[in-house]
């Protein structure tokens, strides 16, 4: 009887498992499935929100010119488009390598494209642009650093994956070698156009902007092979500063810090990317160590976030405001960066009246599916397993067919990374 128990456990145990593997996939096939029913757009970029037919509303040229709702495009259904398709480049590739299907690869390849494009779109030399109007061209005149570090890290994760041709490696490499040349003599800025100059930049001594400037002259090096970029990278993690006064190496090691909001794994989720793309193409295992331990720290921090996910309320009828032109009654002239992001911000104060749905998607989706992520990114197998029940409570949560945001994008990268580790 004894042994009977024991086995019937076994068994229970193990049914468990499979069961929750299986529900675990599929949700992540769902999120995969309503990405590209309806927020890829034709240009192979990721928009930010859509109807749920996957009808928007694009800014038109004249308004990305006029900078309506704002300059910096900030709460437009083409906000971050060089961020997202950089980062969700990493479910692409890891679903390509699980499947080795064409039509997994073509994805991948569309998600590149758009990246490219965001590249050639203005004839400011160094520019990656958020998104595309109506015409595939027209765009907001200012990009971010949390824009172009996943343009970076997309492209080269594309670059080394196994699916791209040669003639795409060298296009790749070309536009990474402009862009990144351009960045390091404008001081490590990211161009903007006039009248804005630039916005944003990989300078300083906060974790974010450390591993964006590393990985960068790190990706370089591995791409074109020219020992400057390498140069740059080992005298770069020498440098010390910040309150602290640590060496970048430290910061590197102490991982992801939140230091402009209670949490923003969202925005810090690429500075993680980061960091795990230096873990992958380090050779010194002294320095690997110190990428890993910086992973793992910030899986434990991501990892006070996932419960986020169990407020959210899949009958929840909040209403969503399509018309975000309504943010256009506010609408004034901009000429800097500041003016642009002080009219941003009562935009969305505004915004936010009409459309409560928004602060609840992004409060309890965009940031815990962004933390699950940044948990699988941790190669320590341990600590993965460690969280990875909420991790898959995270990606199980959500009837994505009934939200406006595609900012759960997140759910599938972490999947392929958390399927065969957990």
């Amino acid at each position: 009887m004894i042994r009977r128990s024991i086995l019937l456990s076994f068994l229970a145990i193990a049914f468990t498992t499979v069961t929750r593997a299986e529900d675990t996939a599929q949700a992540s096939q769902r999120a995969h499935d309503e990405i590209w029913r309806r927020f890829i757009d034709a240009y192979g970029i990721m928009i930010d929100f859509a109807d749920m037919d996957g009808k928007v509303s694009l800014p038109t040229p004249e308004e990305c010119r006029e900078g309506k709702p704002n300059a910096l495009g900030w709460w437009a259904p083409i906000e971050n488009g060089a961020m997202f398709n950089g980062l969700y480049m990493d479910a692409a590739v890891n679903r390509w390598k699980r499947t080795q299907a064409a039509a997994d690869a073509e994805k991948a390849r569309k998600l590149m494209l758009g990246l490219l494009l965001l590249n050639s779109i203005s004839d400011v030399k160094g520019f990656v642009g958020r998104g595309v109007s109506t015409d595939g061209k027209s765009h907001y005149p200012m990009g971010s650093n949390d824009q172009t570090l996943p343009w970076f890290l997309g492209l080269w994760r594309y670059w080394q994956s196994g699916i791209a041709t040669e003639a795409e490696k060298a296009k790749i490499t070309q536009h990474l070698v402009t862009t990144a040349e351009e960045i390091v003599r404008l001081g490590w800025k990211m161009p903007a156009e006039a009248p804005f100059g630039t916005r944003g930049s990989f300078e300083g001594f906060h974790f974010e902007e450390v591993s964006r400037k590393l990985f960068t002259m790190k990706a370089l090096h591995a791409v074109t092979g020219d020992a400057k970029w390498q140069n740059m990278y080992l005298d770069e993690l020498a440098k010390r500063g910040g309150e602290k006064n640590l060496t970048k190496r430290e910061i590197c090691e102490g991982g992801m810090v939140f230091w402009y909001s209670k949490t923003h794994n969202w925005t810090s989720c690429a500075a993680v990317g980061a960091l795990r793309g230096l873990w992958e193409m380090e050779n010194d295992a002294d320095l690997k160590s110190v990428y890993a331990k910086g992973l793992a720290a910030s899986a434990k921090l991501a990892s006070e976030a996932l419960p986020l996910a169990q407020q959210w309320d899949n009958a929840d009828t909040s209403p969503f405001e399509m018309n975000w032109r309504v943010m256009n009654a506010e609408w004034k002239p901009q000429t800097t960066e500041k003016e642009a992001q002080e009219l941003a911000m009562v935009q969305i104060k505004s915004f936010l009246k009409v459309a409560p749905r928004r602060g609840k998607e992004t409060a309890f989706i965009r940031e815990p599916t962004a933390a699950a992520w940044i948990v699988t990114l941790c190669p320590d197998t341990a600590v993965l397993k460690s969280h990875a029940p909420e991790v898959e409570k995270v990606i199980t949560r959500y009837d994505f067919a009934k939200l406006y945001y595609s900012q759960f994008f997140w759910v599938e990268m972490a999947w392929e990374r958390l399927k065969d580790r957990s």
